[in-house]
């Protein structure tokens, strides 16, 4: 598995304004609740399930997306449902969205209320027998205000079909009523892969969720993938996972996967006692870093520490705050990482993250070259709790908070290898590995005590140090142009024209490879064969890039001459089923590859990040 640290997550949404989708600042949740109309369902025939919706808190102006929201951007709301064999969706009915006016939006958003109804009809096969059937699934939604948009988020479904005899009298329920203002729309046949008993199938509209026909838009080849991809996706293993790559490092990745060979992190092999004292130095080594080194003085400063605090006993105090604030902050989002199987990982593939993050550091360059001033001792008076000049803890405590996010650009590789490694021990039912990003914040806050109670060995203050911190902003302005320039790298992705990309896959199609998920695999199953999956969308020019070179090298296509070799669109990877695609495959941006074999699912082999 390959996550993003969350630390680099809420830096970014700190700093990202132009951002369509941003942090929750509240808790938003949605209560869902199942309503049958009738108390059971004959074979053959169709039971109707109304889910009563209401968003929480409630009088806050909150709305949800619609099915079918105006901007491409925007999430819809999907309903996703898993019925058993002999049980088959047959029809939906969203409720009639309404306008929300949004401020900076050129237009409204076609959202539903706080509270809304929507319904979804199960056709019961007519060799069903009688008994209770469970029937799982989820709806997938994104909030919105009269602000901003949240991150989206789901809410599970579960409920029973009762199948009564056919000599049994049905009977309405207490909730039939929701009922009568319901339209139901049919669901169009899925093209590829059949709606079969048993698939789970998403519903973000009047149609399901399934990838164009050919006919469906003009420049697009005929990629069509129904829900029974997903199903038997969890059929294989996955060996590992790239991303964009050229022939050597392409045929590298194909290597290791037929090989089984693992790409090591920093832990793999080590002991116990080792892990902890790697973990504990990097923590360290994350104060060398220019995003905390130059502020060290600054932040001893703004805290009250140091000099300042009148007594070394009050200072090491000070110092100790601040850094288990530190500490804290990537224990708690290193937590909540881990818990979510990396939620928060594809923010630091975004562009605008990027860009946000390079507008920082120019901003802290210029104050690092005095054109720019960043003062907070103004605030300091109203918290000082005691000697004249001297900090207090619920300041210390704070600034040790904010430095902690703000250091997350710089100390990426040391958090992720930590992160990942965590995640992975976790999943293996260790749970002590949940306190391991916390070690990690312990090993960063380690000096701070000591600084806070002041350094006799440290030089005094004078002229030199205007040298140095002017040293440190021509660091802090190279590591600005860096993210500056994957910001542009990222933009630059997208700028391609679609029927190019959508072409160049055509081609891959004609020449052997399956233009669906589903059909590619029940190939593989059924000649027991590794399989190549390349996820793309026409806005992503990388994929156009390996399609016209790494793909079509001799060497490569040797070394996949044995493959099935599939395509699988994910023009909107946070929809379903490039979500749950992408998440299988660890990936975290386009274009994606995964080699697979047949077998028990689980967990992913050699995956890396793409």
């Amino acid at each position: 598995m390959s996550t993003r640290t969350a630390v680099l997550t809420l830096a970014a949404l700190l700093v990202s304004g132009p951002a369509a989708t941003v942090a929750q600042p509240k808790r938003i949740s949605l209560d869902l609740t199942e309503r049958a109309e009738t108390d059971a369902g004959h074979a053959g025939g169709t039971y109707r399930v109304a889910f009563e919706a209401q968003l929480e808190p409630r009088g806050t102006g909150l709305h949800v997306n619609s099915n079918e929201p105006l901007e491409s951007f925007l999430i819809p709301t999907v309903l996703t449902l898993e019925p058993p064999e002999g049980i088959v969706l047959d029809g939906v009915a969203w409720p009639t969205p309404v306008l929300l006016e949004q401020q900076g939006a050129e237009q409204p958003l076609a959202v539903f209320e706080e509270h809304f109804v929507l319904g979804a009809a199960l056709r019961l096969a007519g060799d069903r027998e009688p008994g209770t059937y469970p029937v799982g699934g989820s709806l997938r939604y994104q909030a919105c205000d009269d602000r901003m948009c949240y991150l989206p988020t789901r809410v599970p479904v579960r409920f029973d079909v009762t199948v009564a005899p056919a000599s049994r009298q049905l009977a309405r329920t207490a909730g039939a009523g929701l009922f009568d203002t319901l339209e139901f729309a049919a669901l169009a046949p899925i093209a590829g892969d059949a709606a079969g008993a048993g698939d789970a199938v998403d519903v973000p509209g009047p149609t399901p969720a399934a990838e164009p026909a050919a006919d469906a838009a003009p420049g697009r080849p005929a990629v069509a993938d129904g829900p029974g991809g997903l199903a038997r996706l969890a059929r294989f293993e996955l060996l590992g996972t790239a991303g964009y790559a050229d022939v050597d490092e392409f045929l590298g990745f194909i290597e290791r996967a037929e090989s089984g060979e693992a790409e090591t992190g920093w832990f793999e092999g080590r002991g116990p006692l080792a892990i902890i004292a790697l973990i504990l130095i990097g923590g360290l080594a994350l104060n060398l870093t220019p995003c905390v080194l130059p502020m060290i003085p600054i932040n001893l400063a703004i805290i009250g520490a140091g000099a300042r605090a009148g007594s070394r006993r009050r200072g090491f105090v000070l110092g100790s705050a601040y850094g288990l604030a530190m500490a804290l902050v990537y224990g708690v989002l290193g937590l909540a990482v881990i818990l979510t199987a990396g939620t928060f990982g594809t923010i630091n593939a975004s562009p605008w993250f990027n860009l946000g993050i390079a507008l920082l550091f120019v901003v802290l360059a210029l104050a690092m070259f005095d054109r720019l001033s960043i003062d907070f001792s103004r605030f300091q008076n109203r918290f000082t709790g005691g000697p004249q000049g001297a900090g207090s803890l619920p300041v210390a405590f704070g600034m040790g908070g904010v430095a902690a996010l703000l250091a997350g650009a710089c100390v990426a590789p040391v958090v992720i290898q930590v992160i990942v490694f965590s995640s992975n021990l976790y999943a293996t039912g260790t749970a002590v590995a949940l306190a391991l990003p916390f070690l990690l914040g312990v090993g960063m806050a380690i000096p701070w005590p000591v600084a806070g109670a002041g350094l006799s060995f440290l030089p005094r203050p004078g002229p030199w140090m205007v040298r140095v911190r002017q040293a440190f902003g021509v660091f802090i302005l190279g590591t600005a142009v860096y993210y500056g320039y994957l910001s542009y790298g990222l933009f630059s992705q997208r700028w391609v024209d679609p029927e190019l990309v959508a072409g160049s896959v055509q081609e891959l199609i004609d020449d052997g490879w399956y233009a669906a998920l589903g059909p590619g695999l029940a190939a593989a199953e059924t000649d027991d064969r590794l399989v190549l999956v390349d996820v793309w969308a026409t806005w992503c020019k990388n994929c156009l890039i390996m399609d016209r070179t790494t793909l079509k090298d001799p060497a490569v296509e040797t070394a996949l001459e044995d493959y099935v070799k599939i395509k699988f669109q994910a023009e909107d990877p946070s929809a379903s089923p490039a979500f749950e695609v992408m998440e299988r495959f660890g990936a975290i941006g386009l274009p994606a590859y995964a080699i697979l074999r047949p077998g028990p699912g689980g967990a992913p082999g050699a995956a890396g990040a793409p």
